[in-house]
């Protein structure tokens, strides 16, 4: 067998795809699309625990792939495409249906650009792989903003609150606000030097067990803490650089404190 042909024949076997991987994303892709359904049908609690459904399917994913060594080009450019639909276009149906349809133009204007941004953040993102470190995201994570958006729908369905009462512009700030913090260059911690298959102390293992049964006792509250927590760390973080930056440009090198 010549160069040739053993080029063709590695070629040819690199044209299958990695089943498990791509299995949890289409599982991702398939709770976005009934998102979108349940959306439609005004059922917005269920769209919004399905767009969170989405998230721990795309979460498993590229963990699953990594872990099997099954990364592949294929499985970048599917997941991509899914988070798009899953964690663009439900989450924006969602909100413009649930709270923003009642300011017209504006409010589909403010769900065009979730997406539009959503996407942005997406195409950033595959062009940056290996060029920036790993343990930070630039931008916020299109799947945390879309988590926002459907724990906030849950957390006011938990208050009682009637979407048919609910115009508010609050949810229209919220969309305009996470949809610039996605194409931002603010950082935000990617959690993928986190070990948790490995050894830890004891009080950090309590810790974890703690917070675990917080979430299972009041979980409609904490999820929404949690996703919104993250949303903002990230601009917290930016602050706080920028403070310790500029206390340092007011402290000359010649200047000895007194």
């Amino acid at each position: 067998m010549n160069e040739e042909q053993r080029q063709l024949r590695k070629a040819r076997l690199k044209k299958g795809i990695y089943v498990l991987p791509n299995l949890l994303t289409t599982a991702s892709l398939f709770a976005g699309f009934y998102s979108i359904i349940a959306s439609v049908q005004e059922k917005f609690y269920i769209a919004a625990v399905a767009i969170l459904v989405s998230i721990v399917f795309d979460s498993l994913d590229g963990r699953v792939a990594r872990m099997t060594n099954s990364t592949s080009k294929f499985g970048a450019e599917y997941d991509s495409l899914s988070d798009l639909i899953a964690f663009g276009m439900a989450p924006a149906l969602m909100a413009y249906i649930w709270a923003m349809s009642f300011y017209g133009k504006l409010g589909w204007m403010a769900g065009f650009l979730f997406v539009l941004c959503g996407a942005l953040r997406l195409a950033r993102y595959n062009i940056q792989i290996g060029l920036i470190e790993s343990r930070v995201f630039n931008g916020l994570p299109i799947p945390a903003a879309a988590g926002v958006i459907a724990t906030t729908v849950i957390f006011l369905d938990d208050l009682g609150i009637d979407y048919g009462a609910f115009h508010s512009p609050f949810i229209m700030v919220l969309v305009f606000s996470l949809s610039v913090l996605m194409v931002s260059n603010v950082k935000y911690y990617s959690g993928k030097d986190m070990k948790l298959f490995s050894r830890m102390r004891f009080m950090v293992f309590l810790l974890l067990v703690g917070i675990l049964l917080i979430i299972i006792y009041k979980p409609e509250v904490m999820f929404f803490i949690i996703f919104v927590g993250y949303a903002v760390s990230g601009p917290i973080w930016w602050l706080l650089k920028l403070i310790q930056k500029m206390r340092h440009k007011d402290v000359k090198p010649g200047d000895a404190p007194s």
